[in-house]
């Protein structure tokens, strides 16, 4: 009887680590698994969004009110997942309505109490009264109309920084496509490879679709393209859709775009060396030639007394100390925007 007992205990035993969870190396789950859903813990909970501070506040009071009038602003929404702000678009309409009623009483305190002030000290008298009414107006308009483009220029930043870093990516794509890696392990690859900045955050995203939402790999795709602030990444995305809902091979079109965003790429650099070249020679002709003339003219007209009774030093100081330097700083300037853009 003990001896079948044991044998029982044993079978159990077995059957118990027959039945459990068994974890799979990297290099297993990729090769044996393929792709699959990942599935978290019971008790985590998926990053949600951190509102600060003050934006828990606006929401607490103004949240109320918004959720009353249930509005529904579509192009907040989309420009607010373009920018990957960790926000809802609710939250976000309570964030900037408190912020415009801060600023419109902070405006009407400062036209009632600066105002009569200053006219104490300058004696400007209705001048100020009406700058003080004009800062009242135009505190609240400027917030809310501030606060209200602010994701839509955030997500058009991204856009640009995707266009910038997309033919870098492209070359890690069409390279692990020729390595014939399903287009979802693309994807999740590119995910981890921080040297694609914005274009591996909207990778991250599609990854996050297929393996812990469950979305199927062209539905994540889509997604991707709806949500993408950059048109460039959106037609490549359009392409992948379309190539593999036609039953084509992704090969050939990665590298076909690989192709196209290099030829792009060349065609940019080319014109940016053109106008660096442009911009070289009007900073020779505008800060190192003319300056010089006018000096030399300059002097030769006081050593002629061309220039009356007057001075010339103190203008070929402002000339050689303040002109010169500055033509040079808004030329520094300027190159820096071309290469910004």
């Amino acid at each position: 009887m003990v001896e079948i007992q044991d044998a029982f205990e044993k079978l159990q035993f077995k059957k118990d680590k027959f039945l459990s969870t068994q974890r799979a190396k990297p290099r297993d789950r990729i090769e044996k698994y393929g792709p699959h859903l990942v599935r978290l813990p019971k008790s985590a909970v998926p990053e949600y969004l951190n509102l600060s501070p003050y934006q828990q506040f606006c929401w607490r009071i103004m949240g109320p009110i918004v959720k009353n009038k249930n509005l529904q602003d579509e192009n907040l929404e989309k420009d607010l997942l373009a920018a990957h702000m960790k926000i809802r678009s609710e939250e976000y309409l309570a964030y900037v309505w408190m912020s415009t009623a801060i600023a419109l009483v902070v405006g009407i305190i400062a036209a009632i109490v600066i105002g009569p002030v200053l006219d104490v000290i300058l004696g400007a008298g209705l001048f100020l009264y009406g700058s003080g009414a004009l800062v009242a107006v135009l505190s609240p308009v400027v917030t809310y109309f501030g606060l209200k483009s602010s994701p839509g220029m955030k997500a058009s930043s991204r856009g640009k920084k995707i266009d910038k870093k997309l033919p870098d990516a492209m070359s890690f794509i069409a390279a692990m496509s020729s390595a014939d890696v399903n287009v979802d392990m693309i994807f999740k690859e590119l995910s981890k490879q921080p040297l694609y900045g914005e274009v591996r955050e909207e990778a991250e995203w599609i990854t996050r679709d297929t393996e812990l939402l469950g979305i199927d790999i062209l539905n994540a795709l889509q997604r991707a393209a709806d949500r993408t602030p950059s048109e460039a990444f959106r037609d490549f995305i359009q392409g992948v859709i379309t190539t593999s809902s036609s039953g084509g091979k992704l090969k050939p079109y990665f590298k076909s775009k690989l192709k196209e965003y290099q030829e792009g790429r060349k065609l940019v650099v080319q014109q940016k060396m053109e106008t660096l070249g442009m911009m070289a020679e009007s900073f020779v002709t505008v800060v190192v030639a003319f300056p010089l003339f006018l000096v030399v003219i300059m002097a030769i007209m006081a050593l002629m007394g061309g220039m009356g009774a007057g001075d010339p030093i103190p203008l070929l100081y402002g000339i050689v100390g303040i002109m010169i330097p500055g033509a040079q700083v808004g030329f520094v300037f300027i190159i820096w925007l071309i290469n910004q853009d």
